[in-house]
């Protein structure tokens, strides 16, 4: 017997979900009235989104969809970055239409971390963006994962699989439309900024999967902590909604082109290494009392 609509459960990091649809029936709309994509936009569009990077390459970064945006080679090690959040994957394709990436397991990260030696999920939720931050290093645990960047959109697709090999699920990641740079020394590297809310699509009953809307409560409380206004927070949620609409609802690209069961060669899944840079040197030193600070 399936879970009925609206059914709240935890998800395996701890973040609280609500079913929210199925692919290919009904949908609960996630936003309180439906706007389009460049309104939604225009609506997150900040800016101090550059600033929080902390990096002067972050403000040499150009859209990915034009015409001088630099372009990764299959196999290269690049880093994909949330503001904090640094992460050293494997190049799958790289095209107009989207950058395909492969994170092997034991990968290296740099993420933002309460300063105290909690996990973030162990902080709760109405304290998350208050509490003193300083930089970690971490790895990719569990296995491999394939993302897909679409060009211009405002998500990644985060494909996860089991223990086994076999599918797991797709995490629709939330995020800004991603800007491109290459370092110095020659890395190359996509800013974006992480907009909280996310869906995960399970893959159980294939042509029905459940769909569950995650963090709606991070959402809420980062209104209330100012990281966005109330306009911006039901913008988050309007993708949401256009992301069910141009992709999950009948399943189009980049659902259906495998990358669940895409299987990496011995050199591809080697763990990626983050770079011996003056940037990355620089991103292990921040901290701060709040998030909004560093």
């Amino acid at each position: 017997m399936r879970l009925p609509i609206g059914t709240v459960d935890v998800s395996a990091s701890g973040g609280r979900m609500q079913l929210v649809g199925r692919r290919g029936e009904g949908w609960q709309q996630i936003a309180e009235s439906p706007i389009t994509l460049a309104e939604a936009l225009i609506r997150l569009r900040r800016d101090r989104d550059l600033d929080a990077h902390a990096d002067p390459l972050a403000h040499d970064s150009v859209a990915s969809g034009e015409e001088n945006a630099p372009r990764f080679r299959p196999g290269e090690s690049i880093l994909w970055r949330y503001d904090r959040y640094i992460e050293a994957v494997r190049v799958i394709r790289d095209d107009e239409r989207a950058l395909v990436v492969w994170i092997p397991s034991g990968s290296a990260r740099l993420e933002a971390a309460p300063a105290d030696g909690r996990r973030v999920r162990d902080v709760p939720v109405d304290e998350r963006f208050s509490v003193p931050w300083r930089m970690q290093e971490s790895t990719w645990r569990g296995p491999g994962v394939v993302r897909v960047a679409p060009t211009g959109m405002p998500w990644s697709l985060w494909f996860f699989r089991g223990a086994d090999g076999s599918a797991d699920g797709v995490y629709v990641n939330l995020e800004l439309p991603h800007r491109r740079a290459v370092d110095d020394d020659g890395t190359g590297a996509v800013f974006t900024r992480d907009l909280v809310l996310d869906l995960w699509i399970d893959a159980e009953h294939v042509g029905t999967e459940d769909v569950w809307l995650k963090d709606a409560d991070e959402l809420v409380e980062a209104v209330q902590q100012g990281r966005f206004t109330p306009e911006q927070a039901d913008a988050v949620r309007a993708l949401a909604d256009l992301a069910h609409e141009r992709f999950i609802a009948d399943g189009a690209w980049p659902l259906d082109e495998g990358w669940g069961m895409w299987v990496p060669d011995v050199e591809m899944d080697v763990p990626a290494r983050l770079p011996e840079s003056a940037s990355i040197a620089a991103a292990r030193a921040r901290s701060g009392r709040t998030s909004g600070e560093g």
